[in-house]
């Protein structure tokens, strides 16, 4: 059978996502834009290329066997797709959640079989937040290994394989620019050290919603921290391991209003139902694609589905208490 066809198993059905030109934005900034649709992905988002680079690697090593636990500290996308992806080889899975995410991820967890361990949302400074818990429940675990997403550097080389490769190969080897935000800073990190090594012409733009560090980073050298977001699961008030020494030529900074409104946009436009971080990125690549040439191509990356936040990006209720309804019928929020 064509290898395009048949997958293995749920490992190999992972990445080969399209890369979508979005007409309706594309038109009215006059160059072109692509969404890398990592919704698509078998877990619903781009964190299943992490998980899977992450197990494998755990499993060459040998520091995880048959019958063995995966832990992880998460936001929820790289916690489903550990779980999903575990189910698959056998592994059981516990999953350490801050309780700001949407209801619809730790539903969607709990549904695949993992122990899911809900803690109060507290800095990362504090030593009761989800990261530093589900390094502790790994360390007394028998048979545990830690996924340690954003220090694990298996996440960053997963991006540099196979996402940067299908970006460049799909986009025909002429693309001028790649935005996109970082959460862990694996996806950033591996995507634009593949396309410098290809072209190191193509500029490499940061996203970065309020709340995090990095736009203050990157313009400014320092991780002073303005702001907050409801963006779930993006921006870091750190520098990762998988974010260190990423080749980043600028940074854009997204506020909620402009993300919720281009969710709604790609929604109501596009048909594309997509989470927050992607409507950041979209923001951003359309910001930085208006300071390229015309005929220009930015590519991005839609990290999930909306589906994952009905509850919240997509409930007037929840927009309305937040003061985050949607108020444009068009682009200008750009």
């Amino acid at each position: 059978m064509p290898r395009d066809i048949l997958r293995v198993d749920l490992f190999d059905a992972i990445g080969d996502t399209p890369l979508i030109r979005l007409p309706a934005l594309s038109r009215h900034v006059g160059r072109n834009i692509l969404g890398k649709a990592e919704h698509l992905n078998p877990g619903g988002s781009v964190k299943d290329r992490a998980a899977k680079f992450i197990i494998e690697d755990a499993e060459r090593s040998g520091r995880l066997v048959p019958g063995g636990v995966i832990v992880e500290g998460t936001a929820g996308n790289t916690g489903i797709a550990l779980a999903l992806l575990g189910n698959a080889r056998g592994y059981s899975s516990i999953i350490v959640v801050p309780d700001d995410q949407s209801q619809e991820k730790i539903d969607l967890l709990r549904a695949s079989g993992a122990d899911v361990r809900v803690v109060p949302t507290v800095p990362f400074t504090d030593d009761n937040n989800y990261y530093h818990e589900a390094r502790r429940i790994a360390q007394s675990t028998p048979g545990a290994i830690w996924a340690d997403q954003f220090n694990n550097v298996a996440n960053r080389r997963g991006h540099y394989e196979t996402t940067g490769p299908e970006i460049w190969a799909a986009a025909g080897g002429s693309l001028d620019a790649f935005v996109a935000a970082a959460g862990t800073g694996g996806t950033f990190a591996g995507v634009s050290t593949f396309l410098k090594e290809r072209n190191g012409r193509v500029r490499c733009v940061l996203a970065d919603p309020m709340g995090s560090s990095l736009f203050n980073y990157v313009k400014h050298g320092n991780l002073d921290v303005e702001g907050d977001s409801v963006a779930e699961g993006i921006g870091i008030k750190r520098i990762t391991a998988n974010f260190k020494g990423a080749p980043v030529d600028d940074a854009v900074r997204v506020d909620d209003q402009a993300m919720i409104e281009m969710v709604h946009f790609l929604l109501r436009t596009e048909g594309l139902l997509v989470g927050g971080s992607s409507g950041i990125n979209v923001v951003a690549a359309a910001r930085v694609a208006r300071d390229l040439p015309p005929g220009s191509s930015v590519a991005t990356i839609l990290c999930d589905s909306g589906t994952r936040y009905m509850s919240r990006l997509f409930s007037a209720r929840w927009l309305a208490e937040n003061k985050l309804t949607p108020r444009c019928k068009d682009l200008s929020f750009l």
